[in-house]
């Protein structure tokens, strides 16, 4: 597309990590808005993330290009922006706080000067109305709720599409989205949590029969809560599928009681990648079980030292394993295969695997090894945090050199995970219970856990794996062997 004489395309910017598209989430701003440099015009979602994109011009927006949940290629236009001197107004009745505003900005691409806005995560499936119940329309607050944009329309400033809050919008503006539809029409109710939609739908909960306590209407957990205890009413239970399993709630239907889940987004990532490592790597997994009881006693030794910054589990797995690339690099590398070559990194970009409602991520902590390990654990639960909160840019995702898993959290004892590629190993760890050990010849009660090493046979031989998970058990028995390597 060619912009008209005057105006300016703002382009898909190249969010890094050879990705080469991303899917629209929610347009922060409407044809007819003014915006200012740096100001967010759009959330994306790549298939790495959940990001802002700030438009670099200033002036009077003209053309939206894409519609919420269409994927668009890098360096195809985004967005036109007009001078304000030249373009028309089409939008120049709508009160300036029902505008659209920022929020927060791409890593690289300038600082926001609006107001910060909370995150928002589309809901990937919304609940449907009542079977004959009709979905507000009113011209001045666009579609109806669940009707397709056209690609280069826009929906005004102010309307709020179903499952999700005005952004950035004032009191007024929410409240207005929130009040009930006139003339006998039923507004779509006003929800921002998919935790919300997903408990009602699995209680046949009728969102549009709440009343919400939240800011604005908008209806909250305790609300849905409230709603379960409550005597059921006939008509605000929805209809379901007869006989479904839990794991169809929320899905779409497709016939006979099948459900079809899309692969795109991060899932479609996450099976690729996973695919790609099992068909490349000649991976192995070796395992033992070690007492981590001295490691409990030493965290506990060392937070009540100092209890204002305290030291996790992870963080102390986290230092041994840094021990244990120091003594064997090999398994800090990966495997060229273009170019017939491993190559070991000089520094250690540890990823730790967290599960966040988005699906499994390693965000990384890049040259590890410098960290202290008090450093280790403040960097570890503020990455962890934002990994689920999907505030991490993409670049924060991507370049591990070794990961960690703690998949201990989910109450397992052992695994065998898949390389994150193009990594060469990985560490996992299990719960820690109490089990029966012999302790100088006698039977004790230790806490005790299992630790597993996946590693790519082509890096090294199970001389060296093995080396290294030894080391690693003696440091989880003995934290006092770290000593003489830090």
């Amino acid at each position: 597309m060619t912009a008209a004489i005057g105006t300016r395309d703002f382009l898909l910017p190249d969010l890094g990590e050879g990705l080469s598209e991303a899917e629209i989430v929610e347009w922060r701003v409407a044809v007819g808005d003014v915006v200012t440099v740096d100001q967010t015009v759009v959330e994306v979602e790549t298939a790495k993330a959940v990001v802002d994109v700030p438009c670099p011009y200033a002036g009077r927006v003209v053309a939206l290009h894409g519609a919420a949940g269409e994927v668009r290629p890098v360096g195809q236009p985004l967005i036109t922006i007009a001078p304000l001197d030249d373009a028309p107004d089409p939008h120049a009745t709508y009160r300036e706080e029902e505008r659209a505003g920022s929020g927060n900005v791409l890593i690289g691409y300038g600082t926001g000067h609006g107001g910060t806005g909370r995150r928002r995560r589309r809901p990937r499936l919304a609940l449907a109305p009542e079977p004959g119940t009709p979905v507000a329309a009113d011209p001045a607050s666009g579609p109806a709720a669940g009707s397709p944009v056209p690609a280069g329309s826009s929906v005004p400033a102010g309307s709020v599409p179903a499952g999700l809050s005005a952004p950035n919008g004032t009191a007024a503006s929410a409240e207005r989205s929130a009040e009930p539809a006139t003339n006998g029409v039923q507004s779509a109710p006003l929800v921002i949590s998919p935790i919300v939609r997903r408990l009602a739908k699995e209680h046949g909960i009728d969102l549009a029969s709440l009343r919400g306590t939240g800011p604005g209407g908008v209806i909250r957990r305790a609300d849905l809560d409230a709603a379960v205890a409550a005597p059921a009413a006939p008509a605000a239970r929805l209809a379901a599928v007869p006989d479904a399993p839990a794991a169809h709630v929320g899905l779409a239907p497709a016939g006979d009681g099948d459900t079809v889940i899309p692969l795109t987004g991060i899932r479609k990532v996450i099976a690729d990648k996973l695919s790609r490592s099992r068909r490349e790597i000649p991976e192995v997994t070796i395992w033992v079980d070690v007492d981590a009881t001295g490691l409990l006693e030493t965290r506990a030794a060392i937070n009540a030292a100092t209890p204002d910054t305290p030291v996790s589990i992870l963080a102390l797995l986290a230092r041994i394993c840094l021990s244990g690339l120091r003594r064997y690099p090999q398994l800090n590398a990966h495997v060229d295969t273009e170019g017939q070559r491993i190559i070991q990194s000089a520094g250690v970009h540890l990823g730790i695997a967290a599960q966040t409602d988005r699906g499994l991520v390693v965000p990384v902590l890049r040259d590890a090894q410098r960290l202290t390990t008090r450093e280790l654990a403040a960097a570890l639960a503020e990455t962890t945090a934002a990994a689920r909160a999907g505030t991490l840019p993409p670049a924060r995702l991507t370049g591990g050199t070794f990961t960690l898993n703690n998949y201990g959290v989910f109450g397992v004892d052992g695994s065998t995970p898949i390389i994150n590629y193009p990594e060469a190993a990985l560490l996992g760890v299990g719960r820690i219970v109490d089990k029966p050990w012999v302790v100088d010849g006698q039977l004790a009660v230790r806490k005790v856990t299992q630790i597993s090493l996946t590693f790519d046979h082509r890096v090294c031989d199970g001389g060296v794996a093995g080396g290294f998970l030894r080391h690693v058990a003696d440091c989880v028995e003995q934290p006092a062997l770290l000593v003489a390597n830090v």
